[in-house]
């Protein structure tokens, strides 16, 4: 039985669903009533990315990479945009109600906020390569670098930008454990990537904006400022 105890009853336990098992491979399951809904509820709604499977492919908002090897959403993000797309290193990066999200790789679940709404909603969405060629010189005894490498899981590193059409470009840094969601604690080696992501944007925005020393690119770990 799926049971659900109610805290504002003393307690009370509701039996919501039985579950029957034939045996290890096979069980039948029985919803116990309807939905509870009060008119006073107000629900998040979230969107929950679907990989697919062998016979069906994913959902309309998936992201493919295209023949360079980018994924770019070159339309301004409204509230109701849906978009989600696998980093390199497995990672999965979405929008839900106007912020960027970070999704579980393996059950599509929400992690926790990337950007908030406030930043994303009217740019535009970049996912580019960053290991770019003659910046990635590492001296492994440096203090700080130890087990450094430079294009990170699979070979590949990667910068998330946001930009507009004026030029101005947010590189979207990751945590240093290669998270995006919002946990921040940076060492030598994090922010030497950083520096590559950024590298990386003004190369976008020069090739792809037909931007060249006049593009403003930043840096972003919202909603989080602080370093600790």
């Amino acid at each position: 039985e799926i049971c659900t105890v109610d805290h504002q009853k003393d307690g009370k336990i509701r039996v919501d669903a039985k579950i029957t098992y034939s045996d290890c491979n096979h069980e039948a399951g029985v919803y116990a009533h309807e939905d509870s809904v009060a008119e006073n509820d107000n629900y998040f709604k979230v969107y929950q990315p679907s990989a697919g499977d062998n016979l069906h492919a994913p959902d309309d908002g998936y992201r493919r990479y295209n023949e360079e090897g980018e994924v770019v959403i070159d339309e301004e993000v409204t509230m109701d945009s849906v978009a989600w797309w696998n980093m390199a290193c497995g990672r999965v990066i979405g929008m839900l109600n106007g912020n960027l999200i970070e999704y579980d790789r393996s059950t599509l679940a929400p992690l926790g906020l990337i950007v908030g709404a406030d930043e994303l909603v009217g740019k535009r969405v970049a996912v580019v390569d960053s290991g770019l060629e003659g910046e990635c010189g590492i001296d492994g005894e440096e203090e700080g670098m130890e087990g450094a490498d430079c294009g990170g899981q699979l070979g590949r590193e990667q910068a998330v930008l946001l930009y507009d059409g004026d030029g101005d470009i947010t590189v979207v840094q990751p945590n240093e454990d290669g998270s995006y969601w919002r946990k921040i604690v940076r060492n030598k080696m994090v922010r030497m990537k950083e520096v590559r992501r950024i590298k990386a944007a003004k190369a976008f925005a020069a090739e792809k904006l037909g931007k060249g020393e006049e593009s403003n690119v930043v840096s972003s770990w919202r909603p989080y400022t602080t370093t600790s």
